[in-house]
């Protein structure tokens, strides 16, 4: 059972009395800036860097209030109409092919979950190949093939595209990028200025499948382990678990940069704090070693086929059973709670009674594992 956060506070530095703890918080809050004078892989990663990029080129560039908002799908009110919400993700990932998947699964799912993240019905997606010349037709025509097959489980037509040839050695064989477009019910909204002290944090099965399969799919470390991507369409569970619970706050799916990176977003973007409890988190056990063996972090490592949910308390117990009754939330589990301070910061309770700061992302541990 989780303590109260009066008792977790009890393990450290009083927040009350902890004049530096406050300073702490306070430059914890300000986004990373953009010192960098060249991309690097770590602007890739999803963590600090990446918003730094984001923020100094992209949001400075485009700047608007829809985009401002920074989440993975934009929502759009039509005049006189329902909600509409957009989605676009482009897909480098290497090898092309891993155990539970390839990049064709991932150029659906990927998509598709980010439109179910922000409460649509994922219905239409576009479709972008950029090729190397002597790419094999044979290797293109099986990835569209999963692509066709994951689109037609999650229910999604990919109704236009554009393929672009570039010469050999300009790019990495082969990189898709997709969009995506759904309808939200006129009932929901999830958003962070929804989540309160006291919410829920659920995560609906086990942490860094994809990005250790596909780590170790590329042959350069002698690890044995049969570890398969969880790259699969989210779609239907989160309509399983609202069903249960109609009162979700937000919700978010740990691609790039993990639970972690996802929880630091949330604390910032609802300013408040999320306290994770370890002994809930769940890990496999050929993961966990994995992710140990490299000096990785579990709750940095990239999922494909999972979501954090914040709900109301009062529903925590109903959306858990209904993740759990679905094959693929099974490992679902109630993995922390929103609290009011600290503010702006994610902390994890470990195992040892003790506590520890979860930061954002830095530097580039998984490269292109999406």
């Amino acid at each position: 059972m989780s303590k109260p956060v009066s008792d977790y506070r009890s393990t450290g530095p009083s927040w009350a009395e902890g004049e530096v703890i406050e300073r702490i918080e306070t430059f914890r809050r300000r986004r990373p800036r953009l010192r960098d004078e060249i991309i690097t892989l770590a602007h890739g990663a999803g963590g600090k860097s990446s918003a730094a990029l984001v923020d100094a080129v992209f949001v400075e560039a485009f700047r608007n209030p829809v985009l401002e908002s920074l989440d993975d799908g934009a929502v759009i009110s039509l005049p006189e109409g329902p909600r509409m919400v957009l989605s676009t993700d482009s897909f480098v990932v290497q090898p092309l092919r891993f155990p539970g998947g390839s990049i064709g699964h991932l150029a659906v799912h990927g998509t598709v979950n980010d439109l179910a993240m922000a409460g649509a019905i994922p219905s239409w997606i576009t479709a972008a190949f950029v090729l190397e010349e002597g790419f094999p037709v044979s290797e293109l025509e099986a990835i569209v093939a999963d692509m066709a097959t994951a689109a037609a489980a999650a229910g999604v037509q990919i109704v236009t595209g554009d393929t672009k040839v570039v010469p050999r050695g300009a790019a990495d064989g082969l990189f898709i990028t997709t969009s995506g477009a759904g309808i939200i019910p006129a009932e929901r909204e999830f958003s962070a200025t929804r989540v309160c002290p006291g919410d829920k944090v659920l995560l609906s099965g086990s942490m860094g499948d994809h990005g250790m399969a596909v780590m170790l799919a590329r042959g350069d470390l002698a690890i044995d382990a049969d570890i398969h991507s969880d790259t699969a369409s989210v779609s239907e569970l989160v309509e399983v678990m609202l069903a249960a619970a109609p009162s979700t706050r937000w919700l978010r799916d740990p691609t790039r940069g993990g639970v972690g990176t996802v929880c630091n977003e949330l604390a910032q973007a609802a300013n408040v704090g999320v306290v994770l409890d370890e002994q809930r988190l769940v890990v496999r056990p050929d993961v966990g070693g994995a992710c140990e063996m490299l000096g990785i972090d579990p709750l940095y490592v990239a999922n494909e086929g999972k979501f954090i949910a914040v709900v109301a308390p009062d529903e925590a117990d109903v959306a858990l059973s209904a993740l759990r009754s679905h094959p693929l939330g099974t490992d679902a589990a109630e993995i922390g709670e929103i609290t009011a301070e600290p503010t702006a910061a994610v902390l994890l309770r470990t195992v040892f009674g003790g506590t520890r700061v979860v930061d954002m992302l830095v530097g580039d541990p998984l490269p292109r594992i999406c």
